[in-house]
């Protein structure tokens, strides 16, 4: 049976719509940008309501809570094989008060020095055109099916 990941895809429409996507941290993600973003998500424990899982892994990789009524999308088998079930909820954050919970890693590698490093470097705010841009090619049509279901071609 696949790995199942849950993610939330926050959405605002100021003043066009726009996804809030961030970007993972460590050493590997550091220099890379378009195709890097995700929408903040994460495995499923054995028998985790896959909901309650996406906002708990959007809690730890932003340090917001997010409350309101969340839209079910499609599910996405991503290129990885683990299924991705999300939900699109609309709110607002700031981006500057991002506060990631951190992993330990062997850096440089084989060293046998751990670093700790941000789960999630940053996040942002992103209309249809860059939101394509940036976000993984896994999660891709995620993005493009939310956008061409909410907004006309004017929005994006």
């Amino acid at each position: 049976m696949a790995e199942v990941s849950a993610g939330l895809l926050l959405f605002r429409r100021k003043p066009e719509l726009q996804v809030f996507l961030v970007h993972p941290g460590g050493p590997y993600w550091r220099k890379k940008d378009e195709g890097a973003w995700s929408i903040p998500k994460g495995l499923t424990a054995a028998g985790e309501d896959p909901l309650l899982a996406a906002r708990r892994e959007f809690k730890e990789e932003t340090g917001f809570d997010i409350e309101g009524a969340f839209l079910a999308l499609e599910t996405l088998r991503l290129p990885s094989g683990k299924l991705l079930k999300a939900w699109a909820i609309e709110g607002d954050c700031d981006p500057a008060l991002l506060a990631s919970n951190t992993f330990e890693l062997a850096w440089p590698p084989r060293s046998g020095k751990y670093q700790s490093f941000p789960e999630v470097d940053r996040g942002d705010w992103f209309g249809y055109a860059s939101a394509v841009r940036k976000i993984t090619k896994g999660q891709r049509p995620l993005i493009e099916r939310f956008f061409s279901e909410r907004a006309g071609k004017s929005n994006r």
